[in-house]
Order: structure tokens, then sequence, then C-alpha cells
């Protein structure tokens, strides 16, 4: 499917958003609801043709929806029986297993009026052929769909979407094979799982893959985790959609808490871009026997810090979930690069016991959520030597934040903007053949330890607009930085505030045990 194509389905079905809002149906809702709508008419399309994985000497295939829940019957119904009938598909879908009750979990009718639901049914979704043969599946519409949800920043999914461009960079330096096992603990709409496995799908390889190989390719390559509902269905829809995973088999996404308890399974490759914020809603308990107290205790005696801070708690998850020389990318924020405690502890565990070989620094003005300073950290995960020696030798640091300003509208980032980074980091080629640049540069262990709590937040470029009027940036970009730089501001001063109230609470706790 070209991108044409895919923006053309696209720009359909998303004209009707906007009569939808009218009712009260809002972006993340009707995108839910086209969820529940595609994945019936593909599960029809797919019913209508021959299994293309099926042996001449298999058993005729089975369903993937049963009959009397079909797509046909909807096309059958019309008025109120209409609305009913819908409602009634998504009640009883919601107690299959697998990628059906992951897909319809707490799923529920949106579109109350039978007229509006008809003509999304037969005029607009019923029109277009979904299914191609085999697995080429219109995804790529449904990734357009994706993104334009994410655009909506009221509606809140923006805060799951991380840039396609930033996904393919960091996917093309990782370098993914079909011998790898690739787990996202925080999937939000699946893009970096998705972005794995189009890598390993394409790649020069692909057409010399044994069946045994294609099997793990479809069914088994990508994992993924979602805490929440209607992002875990988001998730395995698109997926789906891309040819990922059985339909009638277990779904390659769990919906639950990552951080609850240490993973049941480990993956050779870890790509995430854990939620934003800072505040954990859990206590957590790590292998220093300390607590932070929220509203449920959680013991992971496989942490080596405790703390509320959640992306502290994914990169610890994330250690954890690696196998011995596996691979991990995750997408975090400058404060873990540089505060203090339990910040300090990690910082110095990652040096010293996996190989931090790579931090490329991100510009701001690419995510939905505003007041996003991020970074991507690149490290392996190493069996520990006997000698103590630290497994970091140097960190190269790759700035593409200073001198640099986009938007998400006037100036977004494209995957052009990587290819220097791609091109230095050096895919699959010793890091001693890396070489420095204006914008890379390596630190040696020693130097990052000496650093003030071994502060990873690394700058050497000066920025032009401060000495040179004429290079200051559009007033639409300056106004944007100011205000995502306000709004990380707040929410470090939130975090501190939190942190004071939480140590008052305690010194309190403790005054009433002494009395």
């Amino acid at each position: 499917m070209t991108v044409t194509d895919a923006r053309r389905l696209v720009d359909k079905l998303w004209s009707y958003c906007n009569v939808l809002r009218d009712d009260g149906v809002g972006t993340i809702e009707y995108t839910e609801q086209l969820t529940y709508l595609l994945f019936l008419k593909m599960a029809h399309e797919r019913d209508e043709r021959a299994n293309p994985f099926a042996s001449r000497d298999s058993a005729p295939k089975q369903r993937i929806v049963p009959k009397e829940l079909s797509w046909q019957t909807l096309l059958d119904a019309e008025g109120q029986d209409l609305e009913d009938t819908y409602s009634r598909i998504l009640r009883e879908l919601a107690r299959e297993r697998g990628v059906l009750g992951t897909v319809f979990r707490k799923a529920q009718n949106r579109i109350q009026d039978p007229a509006k639901l008809r003509r999304l049914v037969v005029d607009l979704i019923d029109q277009e052929a979904w299914s191609g043969t085999g697995t080429d599946i219109k995804g790529d519409a449904y990734e357009e769909l994706l993104s334009r949800g994410a655009e909506d920043v009221k509606s809140g999914a923006g805060q799951y979407f991380t840039p396609r461009p930033l996904i393919e960079a960091v996917v093309d330096c990782v370098d993914p094979t079909v011998a790898d096992t690739v787990s996202d603990p925080a999937a939000g709409t699946g893009g970096f799982l998705l972005a794995a496995h189009e890598h390993v799908a394409h790649s020069a390889a692909a057409r010399d893959y044994t069946p045994p190989q294609r099997t793990h390719l479809r069914d088994d390559l990508v994992h993924g985790v979602e805490l929440v509902d209607g992002t875990a269905r988001l998730a395995a829809m698109n997926l789906l959609l891309h040819g990922i995973g059985d339909p009638a088999g277990a779904s390659p996404i769990d919906v639950r808490d990552s951080l609850i308890a240490p993973p049941s399974r480990r993956a050779t490759v870890v790509l995430s871009n854990p939620p934003f914020g800072r505040k954990s809603s859990l206590t957590m308990v790590g292998a220093d026997g300390r607590e932070v107290r929220e509203d449920r205790e959680i013991e992971r005696q496989d942490f080596v810090a405790t703390t509320s801070n959640k992306q502290l708690n994914f990169v610890q998850h994330i250690m954890s979930l690696l196998e011995i020389d596996g691979r991990a990318a995750v997408v975090l924020p400058d404060n873990v690069l540089f505060e203090g405690g339990a910040g300090e502890v990690l910082r110095r565990r990652l040096l010293r016991d996996f190989d931090l070989h790579t931090m490329l620094r991100l510009p701001t003005g690419i995510f939905y959520a505003q007041g996003v300073k991020a970074n991507v950290l690149f490290f392996d995960k190493r069996q520990a030597r006997s000698d103590g020696r630290p497994w970091t030798e140097r960190l190269w640091v790759y700035d593409l934040r200073t001198n640099q300003h986009f938007t998400l509208k006037q100036n977004p980032l494209r995957r052009h903007h990587l290819d220097e980074f791609v091109a230095s980091y050096k895919p699959g080629r010793p890091r001693g053949e890396r070489a420095e640049s204006e914008r890379f540069r390596s630190f040696a262990h020693d130097e990052l330890l000496a650093r003030d709590k071994a502060n990873l937040d690394i700058t050497w470029l000066r920025d032009a607009s401060l000495e040179d009027l004429d290079s200051l940036p559009a007033p639409e970009v300056i106004a944007r930085e100011i205000v995502e730089d306000l709004t990380a501001a707040l929410a470090e001063f939130e975090a501190v505030a939190s942190a004071l109230e939480a140590a008052a609470a305690e010194g309190a706790e403790g005054a009433a045990v002494v009395d």
C-alpha cells in the first residue's frame, strides 16, 4: 500500500470523526471504534479466502470470529437493531481469549446514532479491501490514523506516541535480526515493535528465512506490555493489521503493569519509550530495603535502588528484562541523567555492569507531550566480570539538540534529520571504527565517574542563537521552546514538592509512633 493510498483512506475515515464529535465521540474514542470495526472487517475478509499458512494436509481453518458475531451480521442489521447487534458483538468478543480478548477488552459502543453507525460500517469501511493475500494488510493506513489521533493533544493520545522517524532511526541502529526476541515494556500503540518487525522482515536475509524462522517472525519476534486498556487495544490492532501474530492465538500485547513483578521471560532486544512523568502510583521496595510509599507496596529484589521515579524504575526493569549480551535503546528525559539519589546509583550501575555505549540527545519540539527534553540511551547487558572491571569503556554522545529547532506542524522531525547520527553510530560495526565530529564525541569511563554524581547531562556545543541575533529561530519556535522549558521546570518543582510532602508525612508518622 502506498503512502498516497494510506492517506486517502485515512482522510476518508478521519473526515467522519468530525461528524461524530458533535455526538460527543472524541478522537481517541473514534480511533477505538475504528479498531473494533476494522478488526471485524479484516476477519471477514480472511474468512473469505484460503488460509495462506495452512498446508495441504491441515484441517479446515477455524473462523477468527464466530459467525453470529461477524462483520456480516452488522451489514445485515439496520436501525436500532444495528446498534444492539454492535453492542452485543463487543460484549461477547470481550470474553474471548487471545487477540480477540485484548482487542475487545472492556469495549463499549460509543456511536449511539444507528444512522451514523451504518454509514461508518457500510459506506466507509465496507467499501475498502483491508486485507490482501497472506499478511499484506493495509496497516499503513492504521498507522496514519494513530498518528492523526496523537495530534489531538486534548485527547491524551499523544502521550503514547513516539515520532516514527525517531523509532526508525533507533531500530536501524540496534539492528534486530530474526534470531532476536524484541520486547517493549511500555508498548504504547506498538510503534517500536512494528518498526522492529518491519526491519527484520525486509532485511537482505529475509528471502532465505527457513519456515521456522518465518513462523518466529510472525508469532514470536515481538512482544509488548501496556498498562492502559485502550492503548493496548490500539497496539494489538496495529500489529495485527501489519500481519504480526495469529488472530486466533495469543496476543503479542499483555495488558498489565510491567513494574509490578520481575519479567517472566527475557528478551535479546528491548526498545522502549516509558511514559513521561516522575511519580509512580505504587510503593516500590528495592534490594536496598528502602521503600517509597504510594498506594500499594511492591517488592522488586531485582531493583538496585528504590524510587518513585517511573523512568528510573523502567530502566531497572529493562536491566532485568534483558538477556545476557542483549541490547537496549530507551527514550528517557533529562532528569534521569543528572538527578542524585537513586538516579546516581542507577547510572553508576549502568556504567559498571552494562556497556552504556551511546547516547542521542534529542531536540525539543518532537513529542506531543509538552516540556519534554529527552535522550535515547543505548546499552548492552554483559556477564559480570570476575575482576570487577567496568563494562563501559567509552560513552559516545551525539548532540542533536543544540542549534536544532523543530515543531510538530511547521518543521517536524523527519528521518533524514537522523541520517548523520545513524551513520556515526555505524550499526553492526565495531565501535572502534567510530570517529568524533562536531556533534559526536566520546567520553572515557573515568571521565564520567569523575563528574559530580556521575552526571551524564553532557553538552559542549554553543547555541548560536545566543551569540548571533540574526540566527534566532522563528518567533513561534521561540515561544514553543519557552513553553516547553517552563513546563519542564514546573514538573521538576512538582516532583520536589511531592518528595518534601512525602518526607514530612513519614516524619509525622514517626513522631506519632514515638508519642
